[in-house]
């Protein structure tokens, strides 16, 4: 054997050694729950090492994953394509801030203008900041352009929009908002999919009330149940905001990067926003956020906002992989092939039970599956009983199942989470 051979060999064992300690390697709970803080209610099960849409716990146990990082691995766990990237980036520099030129950020902003109506990108770390910043550009947009001294910003309710103060106080869900009183002021709540109400809450003009800023809103409401924005209401919401001057922003954390079957969710709706958001898939997990914009709100100056972190060198090259990933697999095609095939698998499962669900929906591969408010099982019951069954799922609330898998899950993937689904409702009811 040559050494050549020999070392091969040896690299060969010593990945599939590692893999199998990562896959049974011991977890203290105990010890994890003492000395990190309980802002999240886990799931019993902690994950190792993943590959493809299939993940390991540390006890060695397979789940399809059709969670992904919520909405977050794009292609999925250990991508060939991700790993080259960072492997060659952190060789190189992963961090000098944003005192410098960073050239992969231009690479990527080229890309993102280049595949967007955007005219300019800033880059932060995740959605929450992504929105962040698209808030503060809309307040000094109002301030030095619409001349309004106490700007308001509309938001949906049901929406979901990050957990900063002023995000959460974005955010149309009082859950959230409870216990960390007093919210940011400048945020008013509209009904999702309602033109009447949006008007109304705009206001008549011609009596020189102008007030409303901007309008955030998600194409599709992710956390708030999976419901896809109306295409009449969007293009109307347009149309509204063209007469009036107020600048309309679609939240697109959950919903960019070809998650719906287009690389932004608002192309399923044939309008385009004065400034939108992304992050979640955009780096693959690798953490990195985008807010972008038309050239004509950009009123930022030096010194207005920044992000220590935002686009490093190590994040934006895992973003470029994906971005260049989704056009060399060709993924868009995929993501809706795969989308209409699962949501397909869901109606029928929910005819089998027609009491217990009342909805199907969704763009691409992010779905939604609604139970009946009237029943006594919950979301978490199923997501639970999924897991058991070794398959992830997420809730979007008590009574909506969601289903994101990366966007590289193969037909019989599709076919194998329908079918484990089925199983479990069936052992459930």
């Amino acid at each position: 054997m040559s050494p050549e051979t020999l070392v091969q060999d040896n690299v060969a064992e010593n990945i599939s050694n590692t893999e199998t300690e990562a896959a049974t390697t011991d977890f203290d709970r105990e010890q994890f729950d003492a000395n990190v803080m309980h802002t999240y209610g886990r799931f019993p099960i902690a994950i190792a090492r993943g590959e493809g849409c299939r993940v390991w716990d540390t006890d060695g146990k397979e789940y399809l994953d059709f969670v992904a990082g919520i909405a977050t691995c794009t292609l999925g766990h250990a991508h060939p394509a991700l790993i080259e990237a960072v492997t060659e980036q952190i060789k190189k520099v992963h961090h000098v801030s944003n005192l410098y030129y960073i050239p992969k950020q231009g690479q990527l902003a080229k890309w993102l203008v280049e595949h967007s109506g955007c005219d300019r990108v800033f880059f932060c770390n995740s959605g929450a900041e992504a929105n962040e910043a698209a808030i503060k550009l809309a307040r000094k947009y109002a301030h030095t352009v619409l001349d309004i001294a106490e700007p308001v910003i509309l938001t949906a309710k049901s929406s979901f929009h990050g957990r900063t103060l002023a995000t959460i106080t974005a955010t149309g869900q009082p859950k959230y908002q409870k216990g960390f009183e007093p919210l940011v002021d400048g945020f008013e709540y509209i009904p999702y999919n309602d033109i009447t109400a949006a008007e109304d809450a705009i206001g008549d003009l011609d009596e020189g009330n102008r007030r409303v800023a901007a309008i955030l809103i998600e194409p599709l409401q992710g956390e708030g149940g999976v419901r896809p924005g109306d295409l009449e209401y969007f293009l109307r919401l347009r149309k509204v905001c063209d007469e009036t001057g107020i600048l309309l922003i679609f939240d697109e954390v959950q919903t960019g990067m070809g998650r719906t079957g287009k690389y932004w969710g608002h192309e399923n709706l044939g309008v385009e926003a004065d400034i939108f958001t992304s992050a979640k898939g955009l780096g693959g997990g690798i953490p990195i956020g985008a807010m972008m914009c038309k050239k004509f709100c950009d009123v930022f100056e030096p010194g207005n906002h920044a992000s220590t972190f935002g686009g490093n060198p190590f994040a934006c090259a895992a973003a470029i992989a994906v971005a260049e990933t989704l056009e060399k697999e060709n993924l868009l095609h995929n993501v809706v092939e795969k989308g209409e095939q699962l949501r397909k698998n869901l109606r029928a499962i929910a005819l089998n039970y027609p009491d217990l669900f009342v909805d199907v929906r969704g763009w691409g591969l992010i779905d939604g599956m609604e139970l009946n408010r009237d029943v006594e099982l919950t979301s978490i019951d199923i997501v639970k009983a999924a897991m058991e069954e070794g398959l992830l799922i997420a809730p979007a609330g008590p009574k909506v199942l969601r289903f994101v898998p990366p966007l590289i899950v193969s037909s019989d993937e599709v076919e194998q989470a329908s079918e484990t689904l089925s199983k479990v409702i069936q052992a459930l009811v």
